[in-house]
């Protein structure tokens, strides 16, 4: 796959269905591989932090999540064909998956989400097989036991739901440890998927406008988004400074 150099971060030149095509790839295979879904917020952190900025690069897949990171890609004359919202993949390979020759773990939220993302989905797509579920809250033991248990229950597709840096850290640790082909770092999927968080209207998502009306909801997340501006500015001044593939 061709990739963008965002800022240090390698974003893959895929658009939608080019992403689907490559989990599928993944799933065809017999190794573990991580998916990654970065925004302009989880990119300014990279800048920030070398060894997750490296972890980033590590990943088999990384996604625009961002509209943001879109933007940057037509600043550096490299332009993206669209975002990729890890909701929206992980909602296609769902849908893909609905007669359920395809198995999932969800693992993240508070207690309670990922059993209420299963029950709501497979209302939704009664033959999906989603194998196991797990609260993101933990310590060393429980770890092991959630471990032990995707392990025994051996899906194919983990949905590792923890926040970033948090997640990618987790899936890179532990996934060729699992047994699974794909792990997916998707933040609050499971809050969505559950019904606990509300995804934006359509014209916000069409407009590029999510971040303004997930702002709107929750008007603490102003001092994170921050970096959004900060973001911009440097791939304005920096992001040339950054070598990119032919």
């Amino acid at each position: 796959m061709k990739k963008i150099n965002i800022l240090g971060t390698n974003v893959c030149m895929v658009d939608m269905a080019g992403a689907i095509s490559k989990v599928e790839e993944f799933l065809a295979g017999d190794k573990a591989n991580a998916v990654f879904t970065p925004n302009s917020e989880i990119i300014m952190s990279a800048t920030r932090d070398e060894e997750f900025k490296s972890l980033l690069n590590s990943a088999d897949l990384v996604i625009a999540d961002g509209i943001g990171v879109v933007y940057a890609s037509r600043i550096l004359k490299k332009p993206l064909a669209e975002r990729v919202a890890g909701f929206d993949l992980v909602s296609n390979i769902i849908k893909k998956s609905a007669d359920g020759n395809t198995s999932f773990y969800f693992f993240g939220g508070k207690p309670g989400v990922s059993e209420k993302a299963k029950e709501n989905l497979q209302k939704e797509y009664p033959l999906l097989n989603v194998v196991g579920t797990s609260d993101g809250y933990f310590d060393a033991e429980k770890e092991k036991q959630i471990i032990a248990d995707i392990k025994e229950k051996a899906p194919d597709i983990v949905f590792v739901c923890l926040g970033a840096i948090k997640q990618e850290k987790w899936i890179m640790e532990h996934k060729d440890e699992l047994g699974a082909k794909v792990l997916f770092g998707v933040g609050g999927s499971l809050d969505v998927f559950a019904g606990n968080v509300e995804r934006a209207p359509l014209f916000y998502q069409k407009a590029g406008l999510e971040w303004f009306y997930r702002l709107m909801k929750e008007p603490k997340r102003i001092i994170r988004m921050m970096d959004l501006p900060r973001f911009a500015l440097k791939v304005i001044k920096e992001g040339k400074k950054y070598p990119q593939e032919d």
